[in-house]
């Protein structure tokens, strides 16, 4: 029999989980508005041949605002999962796989932090009961 981590509930791990995912991607987001960045990352989206760069970034980080708050707070999960999944494959696909698996260290800005980002929606995910 397997018995559960001594001071913590399976289910208060995934609302941990949860928050802590959702916080990643509030964090993220703020930084680029606090520091006006979107533009310049409409601007990169452009470089890597997709048009309209900021039609494609404005709606992009408001989900990351909303859907963080909305996912911190157990709101259509599995749906704000699946979407953020969405962006992190992107982002792996147009940024990241092209410099490799490791993000720091060993590496400069890969696929690692995406990779388990994603694993950990698909938890979350999968634990949601709505």
């Amino acid at each position: 029999m397997i018995h559960s981590f001594p001071f913590i509930t399976q289910k208060q791990s995934i609302l941990l989980l949860r928050c802590s995912v959702a916080l990643v991607f509030f964090l993220h987001v703020l930084v680029r508005i606090i520091n006006g960045t979107v533009e310049q990352f409409a601007a990169a989206m452009n470089e890597k041949g997709l048009m309209y760069g900021s039609a494609i970034v404005w709606p992009l980080t408001a989900f990351e605002i909303a859907g963080s708050i909305l996912l911190a707070l157990n709101y259509c999960t599995k749906k704000l999962c699946m979407g953020f999944i969405a962006i992190l494959i992107m982002g792996i696909i147009l940024i990241h796989a092209h410099l490799g698996w490791f993000v720091g260290e060993h590496g400069t800005g890969g696929v690692e932090y995406s990779f388990i980002l994603i694993m950990a929606l698909l938890v979350v995910a999968a634990r949601d009961n709505r």
